[in-house]
C-alpha cells in the first residue's frame, strides 16, 4: 500500500514503500532464477548419469565384443545423443571412463578411448545445427584415435591401416 505524502520526520514515505516492494520482488526473481538454475542442474546431472549408467550397461552386456584387438561397442551409438542435449557429453564421458576400467582395459585405452568419445561427443553437440553431420564426429574420433590405442596399448599386430577400416 503507497501513502502519499511526508510523515512527522518529513520523509516521503511513498518512496520509501515503493522501494521495499521493489526490494521484496528482487528477492523473489533472483530466488526464482536460484530455483530454476538448481532444477536445471539437477536436470542437467541426472540425464548425465543416466547416459553414464546405460553407456556402461551396454558395454557390459555386450562385452564380448566391446574389448580387444576389434572392437564393436553397441554403447557408441550412444554418442549421437550430445544432438538432443549436452547432458550426454559429459554421461559418455564418465560413462566411457567407466566401462573402459570396469572392463579391464589398458591404461591408455582407458584414457585415450575416453578421450576419443569426449571429442565425438563434442563434436556431435557443436554439429547440432546439421542432422546430417551430427553424426560423423564420432566415427572420425574413433577412426583416428582407436587404431594407435590397439597398436600401443595391446600390441595388435597387423596392418596397422587394417585397424583404420576396421573402427
Amino acid at each position: 500500500m503507497s501513502i502519499s505524502g511526508k510523515d512527522k520526520e518529513g520523509t516521503d514515505r511513498s518512496i520509501l514503500e515503493n522501494n521495499n516492494k521493489n526490494n521484496s520482488d528482487n528477492r523473489n526473481n533472483s530466488d526464482n532464477r536460484n530455483n530454476n538454475s538448481t532444477q536445471f542442474k539437477v536436470a542437467f546431472i541426472t540425464q548425465a548419469a543416466a547416459i553414464a549408467a546405460l553407456y556402461v550397461v551396454l558395454v557390459i552386456l555386450f562385452n564380448y565384443c566391446s574389448f580387444g584387438p576389434i572392437q564393436f561397442r553397441i554403447a557408441e551409438a550412444l554418442t549421437i545423443l550430445p544432438y538432443f542435449t549436452p547432458a550426454a557429453i559429459p554421461g559418455l564421458f564418465v560413462g566411457c571412463l567407466l566401462s573402459n576400467i570396469l572392463g579391464g582395459a589398458a591404461i591408455w585405452d582407458i584414457i585415450f578411448g575416453s578421450i576419443a568419445t569426449l571429442i565425438g561427443a563434442i563434436g556431435t553437440y557443436v554439429l547440432r545445427k546439421n542432422k546430417w553431420l551430427a553424426p560423423l564426429p564420432p566415427i572420425i574420433a574413433n577412426t583416428v584415435i582407436v587404431p594407435f590405442v590397439l597398436k600401443y596399448a595391446y600390441g595388435s599386430e597387423g596392418i596397422f591401416a587394417m585397424f583404420f577400416v576396421t573402427i
